[in-house]
């Protein structure tokens, strides 16, 4: 007994690391990043290139500045630079591309202390910083190739077109209006299959938040199938949703978490002034994780409460 050694959780150690996981990230993001550049044309590519580059740079540059371990190669800065961009109209301006992609990892990352202790989604919470500075950058749709019009079906509904809506097959596929890489439910599905194949993520906030969103919109009789694969609900629910630092530590805790957003969803796209609702509907959700943390938290075995 006197040879046993006392030390702090965790006791039992994976062999998954960050940059595994990360990676793998980055290999379900493929599809999508294929998809928009397949939709929208090579600017899809500079658009993610140059958003990639700079949260990069930043990242570097930050922690060099403040004299902290560099962290670049456990590829989470490489992540929010992708994910940002496909938050983005294909036609931004790439200086404000640049200016997204430094407010992400500088003010929503690196100034709450790095990985894992930010309380927002940087990619998210830096699109909804550009869309309060650049309002019509941000929602100036370029023209589609095949005559497939630039508007979303989201504004589209929001205007009462209905006759304009594109097919649901597009709708499935991508040929949509929309930014880069929201478009194409089909390849963000197969990015999400693999997360979930590969144990990257869990099936909790994305089906509560998905099936929220189709729930509520058939009850209220707008379009559901639409409000499915419209807007961000994918990407949002799949890969947004679903960041270890900012969605709850718990299944309980994940399903409530998708629920909340699905109902700011809706609420916004049906009620709000502006046609889509996702990237607020996360961000307030990221706001009350903690809470959702203590309430479904179980309780140890012998232990107090909290």
């Amino acid at each position: 007994m006197n040879n046993m050694i006392v030390s702090y959780a965790p006791h039992i150690k994976d062999k998954i690391t960050t940059n595994r996981i990360m990676l793998d990230v980055i290999i379900a993001l493929i599809p999508a990043f294929i998809a928009s550049v397949w939709i929208f044309g090579p600017r899809a590519a500079v658009v993610t290139g140059v958003c990639v580059i700079t949260c990069v740079f930043c990242e570097w540059a930050f922690q060099k500045a403040m004299k902290r371990t560099v962290t670049v190669k456990d590829l989470s800065a490489c992540i929010t630079g992708i994910l940002l961009a496909f938050n983005l109209p294909v036609g931004i301006p790439l200086w404000q591309a640049v200016f997204g992609s430094a407010v992400a990892i500088v003010f929503v990352k690196q100034l709450f202390g790095g990985i894992g202790k930010n309380f927002a989604n940087p990619a998210i919470t830096a699109r909804i910083v550009m869309f309060i500075a650049f309002p019509i950058t941000m929602t100036t749709w370029v023209q589609i190739p095949d005559s497939v019009t630039a508007a979303t079906p989201l504004a589209l509904m929001k205007r009462g077109e209905l006759e304009a809506l594109p097919e649901m097959l597009n709708m499935f596929i991508g040929t949509r209006g929309g930014c880069l890489g929201e478009t194409s439910a089909l390849a963000l599905l197969t990015g999400g299959v693999y997360l979930l194949i590969r144990r990257v993520i869990t099936w909790h906030t994305p089906v509560a938040f998905i099936a929220t969103v189709f729930l509520l919109t058939a009850i209220a009789g707008a379009q559901p199938m639409y409000h499915l694969f419209a807007g961000g609900l994918f990407i949002g629910a799949i890969f947004m949703a679903t960041d270890y630092p900012t969605t709850p530590q718990t299944s309980k805790g994940r399903i409530i978490f998708g629920i909340g957003c699905g109902v700011f969803t809706v609420l916004i796209r049906l009620f709000g002034s502006y046609p889509e609702g996702v990237s607020f509907a996360i961000l307030l959700m990221n706001m009350v994780v903690p809470h959702i943390n203590r309430l479904t938290m179980t309780k140890a075995l012998g232990g107090a409460k909290s």
